[in-house]
This record gives structure tokens, sequence and C-alpha cells, in this order.
């Protein structure tokens, strides 16, 4: 028998329909309706919103667990069960530049794996790295960085049972172009970052494929008047999404509000960038083989004091672009949900209230706020 779910507002990819009714039957979305039937069995949240769960495709470790560490039941279940608490119910487990062999070990374990998560479902695997260059290696491992390979890549690709769907590169790189050719043509999307690329350099990598800034504006060569850079080309090259970590710290909030306007929201996908202390107290952590300590809201190298990664919950980047004024509850929401699964092509099973998809979503409050996570129509989180 289906069940309905009551509430004021329904986020939907065109629009918000208001009240009414949205079926749920076998754990997989159904119609949205003015009326239901007679005796209906109706889950009440009048006075809140239903939005699809957010998706998280640059995410590096949640609740003491990091990727990189290949726990593998700290990955499936502490830090897919954590995300819940955040609102995410995809993500991309999201690797760090390290060796081709740690790299594969991680890629084997997770791709053998995957499907056992038990909260937030693994929806790929995202390699940040290890084709980056020095000059904007942020939190990465310079030892590590080195020119893309085909061998290297098929391996990874190969171990990961077709999950490695993502792929970060600096376009300065040699051999790039004929790399992202190949790869985009398979189905990967790549993504720029970690670059002190000029314009033309980004563009000749867009040109052939790569698709989606890497956090936008950190880690890159950034605009000047004589030199467009990696930020003049995010800004222009159209048909690219630029990832975007708005907790307050990593870009500010007007930067934020003139990539929107430069790129439209449509283009822009909401990511944590979240290590291993997120949802955890502040104190001492690694982010990979790097110390990290954890403190007002950031998580920083304690070598030099630079932002590693973020503590930041989904949940509240979607809130706060609101709360600063540069974009509508609509626009936050798809910010944070099918625009993301767009980036990857992964909307075809998540980021949307649609008829048929997996009944993975959230209810929020007036003010944005988590109220519960539902996966498969079964609730999973409810605030306290």
């Amino acid at each position: 028998m289906p069940k309905y779910i009551q509430a004021d507002r329904f986020f939907y990819p065109h629009g918000i329909r208001q009240g009414g009714y949205l079926e749920i039957t076998d754990g997989k979305f159904g119609k949205w309706t003015k009326a239901i039937p007679a005796g209906a069995d109706v889950i009440d949240y009048t006075g809140y919103s239903i939005a699809p769960g957010l998706v998280d495709t640059h995410i590096h470790g949640f609740g003491g667990v990091d990727v990189m560490d290949n726990n593998i039941e700290g990955t499936l279940h502490t830090m897919s069960e954590g995300l819940l608490s955040t609102g995410v119910t995809s993500f991309l487990p999201t690797t760090l530049t390290s060796t081709f062999e740690s790299l594969l070990a991680v890629t084997e374990n997770i791709g053998a794996h995957y499907q056992e998560a038990t909260g937030a479902k693994i929806r790929g695997l995202y390699f940040e790295g290890p084709y980056f260059t020095e000059k904007y290696k942020g939190a990465q491992n310079p030892i590590y960085m080195k020119n893309p390979r085909m061998d290297e890549f098929r391996a990874w690709k190969k171990a990961s049972n077709g999950l490695l769907n993502k792929i970060a590169l600096a376009p300065e790189r040699e051999g790039v172009e004929d790399f992202v050719r190949t790869i985009t043509d398979e189905g990967v999307t790549v993504a720029l970052g970690h670059s002190n690329a000029t314009f033309e350099e980004a563009k000749a990598a867009v040109d052939a494929g790569a698709s989606v800034w890497v956090h936008a504006y950190n880690g890159m060569r950034g605009l000047t008047h004589r030199e467009l850079g990696m930020v003049g080309a995010m800004y222009e090259l159209p048909h690219t999404y630029a990832e975007l970590i708005c907790d307050g710290h990593h870009v500010d909030p007007k930067a934020c509000d003139i990539l929107m306007k430069q790129k439209g929201h449509e283009n822009v996908a909401l990511i944590t960038d979240c290590m291993t202390a997120g949802g955890l107290e502040d104190g001492d952590y690694m982010l990979g083989e790097f110390p990290v300590v954890v403190a007002n809201g950031t998580a920083r190298l304690k070598s030099t004091g630079n932002l590693a990664g973020s503590i930041l919950k989904l949940k509240d980047g979607l809130k706060n672009v609101v709360k600063w004024g540069i974009a509508n509850a609509h626009q936050a929401v798809m910010m944070a949900t099918l625009n993301p699964a767009k980036s990857v092509h992964i909307e075809d099973v998540c980021g949307q209230i649609k008829e048929g998809h997996d009944a993975d979503f959230i209810v929020l409050d007036k003010d944005l706020e988590l109220v519960a996570t539902y996966l498969d129509g079964e609730k999973r989180y409810e605030a306290k």
C-alpha cells in the first residue's frame, strides 16, 4: 500500500509545489497530488517542506573516518550513517593525492563493497588528484603529484568495478588534453583544480571535455586584468559546474555571490570538502598524512595554518546561501541536490523528487533547518 507525505512545500527541479501530498510506494517516489484516497496512510509534515536528499560530490571523511584510511567498515557504516544527520543521502567518497598503490587499495575495497553502505548511498568515487601541480597544492602532498597516465587510470577504474566516475587534475600537466578526451568519452567527469593554469590552458582542458571546477577560488590561479587564469576561466566558460564550499571561511559570501551571478545558480554545486573531523569536537586530527587543528569552524594544517578541507555539513551550506541573501530557497536546494548530481551525471538516480526514483528526501522547517532524513521512504534520522 502506498503512503503519502503531506507538507506545505515540495521542492521539484522546476519550482516549488505548494501543499498537497507526495506518494511513496515500495520505497520509491510516486506522483504529487492535491487530494488522496479516503483512509490513506498519511505522514503529516504540515508546516514543513520536503526536499530531495542532499548530494555531496566532494567529501573526504566524516565522524572520525577518512576515505584514505581504507577502513571499509568506517566508510560504509560510520561515514554513510553519520551523513544522514547532515541531510546527505548520496555521496562520492573522495580520495587525496597519494601513491598509485594506496589509491588502488582504496579503490578496490570501495568498489567491491560500496553497495553495502547502510546510510547515505555511494554513487561513485572521486579522485582528487594525483595529477596536480605544486604551486596550489593546498593540503595535498606534492611528492605524489605527476602527469596523467592512462595505464594508471585504467587500473584504478577496473579495480573500482566502474565506480570511479570523477577525477580532478591540473590543466597545465603534460598530456592532459588526450587524457581528458579519452576518459570523458567513457563517461568519467573531469574536474580542474589545484592548478596554476592560464585561461588558455584551462580552456583547452574544457574543450577536451573537462566540466567541473574544484572548490571554486581555492587552489587555483586567480584572475587579473592581464591573465584571467583559472578563476577567469571558471567565470567565462559555459556548460561547466563550479564546486563551492559555503562555510563562510573558504570563500567570502560576496565572492560566492559573484560566482553565482557569473555562472548562474544552476551551474553551481554546493560541496563540503569535509574531512575526518566533520561532526566531531574541536581538536587535533589528520588529513591524509598531515596533522590538522580543528577550531573556530575550520580545519587548518598545523604546519602552515592553511585551510585543510572543511568540517562543513551540507545542510548548513544550503542554509548559509539563503542567510547571506545570495540565493532563494529553491536555488539553494537545487545547488545541494540536482546540480551536484548533474555535475557527475547521476541525476537519473538521485538529486531530485521524481516518480520512480528512490524516495530519499529531507524534511526542512521554515528556517531551512534539517528536521528529518528519509532513505527509501523510511525515516533514518530525526533532529533532536
